[in-house]
């Protein structure tokens, strides 16, 4: 049904440029990884935009690591293993706790600048996180602080790191379970191809399959798509994460009001002006997201409303500016002062928990092919991430992919033997698309959002299936390759979401409310051309 390239090309009539490493994406993960991987050969960088165009820039909250002697890896380990809802690996997450201190002494080496106190790092407590170990920079500006300062670094290292601004990665290039490299097409819409002893994906994740989302537009699932038609195992994709809070104002986009706000005694009301969390959760506020997701989407449908409010009134201005300037400022563009007026909010798309299966150094089934960050099924956020890990994530197995890489022998250079002619294709005209993927992303919210159904889930799955003849189409332009990328990764969230009878962490399904260890303490495996299966947790 998905076919193993987007385009038809032949690889003898390409021309062709060689390198070390390439890295397909930016955000934290791709800057992390090029840096390191520059200090021993040569990286070339694509990114589709620019390097500024990542979640990274938009986290707010902060990164999580045991920096505080009143904390511990074990006190970290356990926050993570109860928010993953018993889908965590173990063990991977014991490589995160370890080893994320090692990656917060990195960013500080390549010129982040954390905030701090009386001499000491400013840490502050989020969901479901029982200590405080959250690390910031310019208060709520931590994701651009990071892309500012890697960023920096590979700008001031062009001999090591050579950058591809504007290029769309169509596909990776693989014979005999081997990743050699990747189909590039250049911003004029020529194409060549790019061989590597090494790839990596770095592409984030899959906001834009939802109408409202924290994510950029560049968000398009474009790593795990190409990974799949290239046979990469991709796993737990039904568990996307719903930011609880961004903002929900007219005209304003759905800005996210970072979880710290509600670290720092925010309340939540609805718009009677009740405060409701007690009704939900002991842990109040400070549940975890999927759970305060959920109860803010039951409020809202009981007052027939379609936000409830962010409350963090009580607390000085002095300390709302000087711990929110992002979010107050923003907020003060539309006319909304957090320091006198609740804020209006929503859940809105926020995070894939799933991704491309790797191993503990980063390492897909495809040998050569590596995923790092948001992209990658590492086995740490399990159901449901815990607040500030995905950063340090990026940290850590970036640097454990660089081990690797730098381990491997040569690669002798295979003959590529490129796609076989996909009959019939036709050009879809330019309005279609858009109009395409906003139906997509209505089906999305509709049947596969915060609450699903197997009824609903089958009626999205039929949608999506009408919309499969467009994999036979002449895809040139960058939309309408994000559109296949896009329809590509909504047919995997809704079958395996729909494969997945229970609820578990960021998967509810009305039909099967309980989770149910007994049977589906599992991950949800698929692979192109073979039927979606079971795999026990822990195991790689």
């Amino acid at each position: 049904m998905i076919p193993r390239y987007l385009v038809d090309f032949d690889p003898d009539a390409l021309p062709e440029i060689e390198t070390d490493v390439i890295v397909i994406g930016a955000g934290i993960a791709g800057l992390y990884t090029a840096l390191n991987c520059s200090r021993t050969g040569r990286v070339l960088m694509i990114t589709k935009k620019s390097l500024f165009d990542s979640n990274t820039r938009y986290a707010q909250g902060g990164i999580a690591a045991v920096i505080s002697d009143e904390d511990s890896p074990e006190f970290h380990l356990q926050d993570t293993l109860i928010a993953g809802a018993g889908l965590c690996d173990e063990e991977a997450v014991r490589v995160l706790v370890h080893e994320g201190p090692e990656g917060i002494h990195a960013l500080v080496g390549y010129g982040t600048h954390f905030d701090e106190e009386n001499g000491h790092y400013a840490l502050t407590k989020e969901g479901a996180h029982s200590q405080r170990r959250i690390l910031h920079a310019n208060g709520d500006a931590t994701g651009y602080e990071i892309v500012r300062a890697l960023a920096q670094k590979v700008k001031d290292n062009p001999q090591g790191i050579e950058l591809w601004d504007d290029h769309f990665v169509l596909d990776l290039l693989t014979e005999d379970g081997i990743c050699y490299g990747a189909l590039v097409q250049k911003p004029d819409g020529s194409r060549v191809i790019v061989r590597g002893q090494a790839t990596i994906l770095c592409t984030g994740g899959t906001g834009q399959l939802y109408r409202y989302t924290t994510n950029p537009d560049v968000a398009t699932g474009d790593g795990v798509a190409m990974a799949y038609r290239a046979g990469a195992v991709v796993r737990d994709m039904e568990f996307n994460q719903f930011h609880p809070t961004s903002l929900c104002y007219p005209g304003a986009p759905r800005f996210l009001i970072s979880e710290a706000v509600r670290g720092e005694g925010a309340v939540l009301r609805n718009i009677k002006g009740e405060r409701f969390m007690d009704r939900y959760h002991p842990q109040l506020e400070l549940a975890p997201r999927d759970i305060v997701a959920r109860a803010i989407l039951s409020e809202m449908e009981s007052t027939k409303s379609t936000y409830v409010y962010i409350d963090i009134t009580h607390e000085t201005p002095e300390l709302i500016k000087h711990r929110f300037p992002t979010i107050y400022e923003f907020c003060l563009t539309y006319g909304l002062d957090m320091t006198t007026d609740w804020i209006p909010v929503a859940p809105a798309a926020h995070y894939m928990m799933g991704g491309v299966r790797t191993d503990l150094h980063g390492e897909t089934n495809i040998q050569r092919l590596f995923a790092c960050g948001e992209v990658s099924s590492t086995g740490v956020h399990g159901a449901n991430r815990l607040a500030s890990n995905s950063l340090s994530e990026a940290l850590v197995f970036g640097k454990r992919i660089v081990d690797r890489i730098n381990a491997l022998p040569k690669l002798g250079k295979a003959r590529l033997r490129g796609s076989s002619p996909v009959e019939a294709r036709t050009h879809p005209p330019m309005g279609a698309i858009i109009e395409r993927r906003l139906k997509l992303q209505k089906t999305m919210v509709r049947y596969v959002g915060l609450r699903r159904s197997g009824q609903g889930l089958q009626k999205g799955m039929d949608e999506l299936n009408r919309q499969m003849p467009l994999f036979h189409a002449h895809l040139t332009k960058r939309e309408e390759l994000e559109f296949a990328n896009l329809l590509t990764c909504a047919y995997l969230v809704a079958s395996a979401a729909l494969s997945r009878e229970e609820s578990r962490g960021a998967h509810y399904r009305e039909d099967f409310p309980e989770r149910d260890d007994a049977n589906w303490r599992k991950h949800t495996i698929m692979q192109r051309e073979r039927a979606i299966s079971e795999e026990v947790v822990g195991h790689v």
